[in-house]
């Protein structure tokens, strides 16, 4: 069998903006705020099945906001240290139609 180490009193939260997925073009789903909490302990296999498992369940929790005041708010009033993760911001080139037939060197 294995053995858990105990999980820690107050959980870190994270604080940050999803950075979009290489097949997303948009900005929809970049806008809202995520608050989730850093892995604890670690994971173990499950001898029987393989899958992975903790015994923390603070890592499955995931909380939208739609601003950071918001989250930073609710952290505070939930009594959680937190960690704001600075924001990605992809670099975005100009392109326009005849750069595609330009020569390149």
């Amino acid at each position: 069998m294995h053995s858990n180490p105990k999980v820690s009193k107050t959980p870190k939260a994270r604080i940050y903006q999803p950075a979009r997925s290489t097949m997303q073009a948009g900005l929809s789903k970049t806008k809202k705020w995520i608050l989730d909490f850093e892995p604890s302990q670690e994971q173990y296999a499950d001898p029987l099945m393989g899958w992975t498992g903790s015994a923390n369940t603070l890592n499955q929790l995931r909380m939208t906001f739609p601003t950071l005041e918001e989250a930073i708010s609710f952290a505070k009033t939930q009594g959680l240290d937190y960690e704001i993760l600075p924001t990605h911001k992809p670099l975005m080139k100009p392109k326009n139609y005849t750069s595609n037939f330009l020569k390149r060197a």
